[in-house]
């Protein structure tokens, strides 16, 4: 926000420097990014953060300065004379589309003589970085730049048909703006038309065909209030920025336009003569006169702040601000009502920010004692960390990836296959990148690629973010944007499915972990599978494809898996168990099984298990063979069986468990011992 310093003492008189005022006006937060000389004025460059749109106008900074330093603010009273011919008898308003454009005044000036501006409105203008145009055009932009409503005033006798119709673009039209460039407009845009097309586009800059000439004899001043997400969507299709759509993105004061309209005209009759019709035209919703109410409970300054500020300084500061008191409980607590142009204050830790801040951060000691609890992590965030030590503890590092995609990339693996349609946004600087991830492993393929090109050819990534699947609100957040934690590796199905199998042990030593055989087309045929904790399906896991690892030019074959956090979450017990250490060794023996091909590892593991009886204590994968010595259509699983008791366990009840296993496997695999 550029701020003229002979502008601002218009409205306060500051008998400081610019130097000092900039000063207080970055310790209070609207920092300052520099000021320099401009003829025989200075121009303040502040930074305005998103949440304080009341001070993107003259008006604003000067509340700011006139509350810090304690001095009257004059406000233009903004009461232009009228005539007695209304303006419904001329013209009309009517809002199409109220989703996009909540009300909008419409005030006609007949008889206006346009010409140059005076001196001092250029010269104010010229240090906020405007250029002088017109009377009228200047004037619209004086009062945007006073208050921060953004205004817009159409030659009267070029709208066709004397009437303004808010509503959507139609498919195909275009408009030729006051840069003189041509924009095709989608329906997505709300526009500003008379009786046959658009003559602006809402909120961002207006037509060509209607701007005020040297001829303009009548104008009519557009002030509106439009939907802030409406604004900034048309602005970046387009790629056309201004003034008013920095403003209008912002929310402004639902209370504003009326003011500023009113000003507007008043300085139009002060400056360009003509007669101002009697009753402007309103359309769409006029803004509650009702103000929000928070209570501020006066011993709570102290414990935030750890200082005491007296009630009456508390009450006079906020009052200053523009809040009145509505109820007070003596020096106990106080109703204050918000005006509508701070809609940033909401609670009452937004009252108690607002009175430190004016109070001053300077004047809090060092060592001024604030009350604090101590904290802990969620159930959620201790999960989490448990996932990262134990994915470092195996070899993996962290990356930390951007939630767009392009369609390329987002094809590179579809968990959930074509059913479901990806979330797309606008984004005019990357327009390509413009689908929300619905997996994390796309983002890690391609860091693995780049860590290749630079050498690094046995890079091992994870990342813990969310995915976006929907974004229906009926749909639960867990549900709609599921967190996952995601993993890329080179090292061998196996390896990585032990990895996996670790990360449910980091937080359930006793979860039962099981895997399905799934077919995704990103998979290799046979090395993908469904991972199940305690029987909730927890993710995938996988083998990628060749034609998928050949699509970024990646050298070794990727195997990769993701897994759902919320899932690990509802199984997880973080608290440690106690269990002896085992005081008897424990003894191995290797079966070598012939299975039909079909016959997965996690069937013949689970059929082991259940026939192995209470000696039984692991069961392990040894390996797989399949060629010569092994009849076409079968495979070969070595199976390592551990089994260990609170004694020496004797051969015959060793020999005894692994008979009850091969018959086991026997009768419900079909399985045989290799010769």
């Amino acid at each position: 926000m550029l701020v003229s310093w002979n502008w601002l003492n218009q409205y306060v008189s500051l008998d400081v420097s610019v130097a000092e005022l900039s000063d207080r006006l970055t310790m209070s937060g609207l920092n300052l990014e520099e000021f320099h000389a401009i003829d025989a004025d200075s121009c303040i460059d502040l930074e305005v953060t998103s949440n304080r749109p009341d001070c993107l106008g003259h008006l604003g900074v000067a509340r700011e300065a006139a509350v810090l330093y304690e001095k009257p603010i004059k406000i233009p009273a903004a009461a232009p004379r009228s005539v007695s011919t209304k303006t419904t008898t001329i013209t009309s308003v009517s809002i199409e589309s109220p989703d996009l454009c909540s009300q909008y005044y419409a005030r006609v000036i007949r008889g206006v003589k346009v010409g140059p501006s005076p001196a001092w409105m250029v010269a104010r203008l010229k240090t906020v970085g405007i250029p002088s145009i017109n009377n009228i055009v200047d004037i619209t932009n004086y009062v945007l730049m006073e208050c921060g409503q953004p205004l817009h005033a159409f030659d009267f006798n070029k709208l066709h048909g004397k009437r303004i119709i808010v509503r959507r673009a139609k498919s195909g039209e275009k408009l030729q703006a006051i840069d003189h460039k041509e924009y095709s407009l989608t329906d997505e845009i709300c526009v500003i038309a008379d009786a046959d097309h658009p003559v602006a586009i809402a909120g961002i800059m207006g037509g060509a065909e209607t701007e005020i000439t040297s001829a303009t004899k009548d104008v009519l001043i557009e002030s509106a209030l439009f939907s802030p997400l409406a604004i900034r969507n048309a602005s970046r299709k387009l790629k056309l920025r201004s003034d008013s759509s920095y403003r209008f993105e912002r929310s402004l004061d639902p209370h504003g336009p009326d003011w500023a309209s009113r000003r507007c005209c008043e300085l139009i009759l002060e400056l360009a003569g003509g007669e101002l019709l009697d009753e402007p035209l309103f359309a769409g919703v006029r803004p509650p006169v009702e103000r929000e109410l928070v209570t501020l409970r006066f011993q709570r300054i102290r414990q935030v702040l750890g200082i005491d500020i007296s009630v009456k300084e508390t009450v006079r500061i906020l009052e200053a601000l523009g809040l009145n008191v509505q109820t007070r409980d003596g020096d106990t607590s106080a109703t204050f009502s918000i005006p509508s142009n701070r809609r940033d204050l909401t609670r009452e830790i937004d009252l108690i920010e607002e009175i430190i801040r004016i109070y001053g951060y300077d004047k809090i000691p060092e060592d001024s004692p604030v009350p604090l609890c101590a904290s802990k992590k969620r159930f959620q965030d201790r999960v989490s960390d448990r996932v990262r030590e134990t994915l470092t503890a195996a070899g993996f590092y962290e990356a930390m990836t951007v939630s767009l995609v392009s369609e390329t990339e987002r094809k590179l693996f579809t968990p959930h296959g074509d059913a479901r349609a990806p979330l797309c946004i606008e984004h005019s600087d990357f327009p390509e990148f413009s689908r929300l991830r619905q997996s994390l492993i796309p983002s890690l393929l391609v860091s693995r690629r780049e860590n290749e090109r630079h050498g690094q050819f046995h890079a091992q990534l994870f990342e813990i973010a969310r995915v976006y699947l929907s974004a229906d609100k009926a749909v639960p957040e867990h549900d709609a944007e599921p967190r996952m934690v995601s993993l890329v590796s080179g090292r061998a199905f196996h390896e990585l499915k032990g990895v996996v199998e670790q990360l449910a042990m980091c937080v359930n030593p006793i979860a039962e972990l099981t895997f399905r055989e799934f077919a995704l087309d990103q998979f290799v045929p046979g090395r993908g599978a469904e991972v199940l904790v305690n029987g909730q399906l927890w993710g995938l896991i996988g083998e990628l494809d060749r034609s998928v690892t050949d699509q970024l030019d990646l050298r070794d074959a990727v195997t990769v898996a993701e897994l759902n956090l919320a899932v690990l979450e509802a199984h997880a017990d973080l608290v440690p168990k106690f269990r002896e250490l085992p005081t008897h060794q424990a003894s191995s023996r290797d079966l070598n099984f012939v299975l039909e091909e079909s016959v997965t590892w996690s069937t013949l593991e689970q059929t082991v298990r259940q026939a192995g009886g209470p000696l039984l204590e692991t069961v392990s994968f040894g390996g797989q063979y399949r060629g010569k010595q092994i009849p076409e259509g079968k495979k070969s699983y070595v199976v390592t069986l551990s089994y260990r008791s609170d004694r020496t366990l004797t051969s015959e009840e060793i020999e005894a468990a692994q008979k009850a296993v091969i018959a086991s496997c026997f009768e419900k695999l079909s399985a045989t011992l290799r010769a």
